[in-house]
């Protein structure tokens, strides 16, 4: 679904990682963890093609993304969820209307059943009119995690979703995403909170992926 062919990234002569291969297959949970400033992100925006390789190819749903055209891209992004780590939402407009604002953009019509199931799901039924800032940072970011499943997408990709919550929200939050994995769902969060993903792994058949020295390698059970 995801596969990474002897890539390489690098910035203004500096080169954040290189030699990359990887495979993450249909319906996996992987956690990508790593020092601050060591790619996580910036693999993320692979994935989507928000970043371009240096050289080598990622290619999503057996397509070089790398050498789409950003119409093509868009469609790509169809079938991708995104929890960005910063969770940015339009502060005048209502979170139902923030959660499918990116349907909205596709062209695409938010059926009102499927959104009350949603909100519910994430546990915000009662802040549907509620604006961005009165709502917490846990219900941001269980409304941000709406927001990428809005469309019915295969993959998901969270970039610390946890980042900025307590120890019970970061849970509430993993318990969400486990639930997506068993409808299928191919999950990708990217983190620091190890204790997260030592959690994770009782619940669910994650692996762990670590950045380090500029190599993505497969963590062993050290963690």
């Amino acid at each position: 679904m995801i596969e990474f062919h002897d890539l390489s990234l690098g910035y203004s002569g500096r080169v954040l990682m290189s030699g990359v291969t990887l495979k993450l297959m249909p319906g996996s949970f992987h956690f990508l963890t790593g020092p601050s400033g060591s790619g996580k992100t910036s693999l993320l925006k692979l994935c989507y093609g928000e970043l371009k390789a240096t050289s080598g190819r990622v290619e999503v749903f057996g397509q070089d993304i790398g050498a789409m055209a950003r119409d093509q891209v868009a469609l790509i992004r169809r079938r991708i969820g995104i929890v960005h780590q910063d969770c940015q939402f339009l502060d005048h407009l209502p979170m139902a209307e923030n959660i499918t604002l990116p349907l909205e953009v596709a062209g695409q019509v938010a059926d009102a059943r499927a959104m009350d199931e949603l909100l519910a799901w994430v546990g915000l039924s009662g802040q549907a009119r509620a604006l961005p800032p009165q709502l917490s940072g846990g219900e941001r970011q269980r409304a941000a995690l709406a927001r990428a499943v809005m469309g019915a997408p295969d993959i998901i990709l969270a970039d610390e979703p946890t980042g900025n919550v307590d120890w019970e929200m970061s849970q509430r939050l993993l318990r969400l995403m486990t639930e997506l994995n068993r409808m299928g769902k191919t999950v990708v969060v990217a983190t620091h909170d190890l204790n997260l993903i030592r959690v994770a792994k009782s619940q669910v058949a994650a692996r762990v992926l670590r950045i380090q020295g500029g190599r993505v390698q497969l963590a062993g059970a050290d963690l």
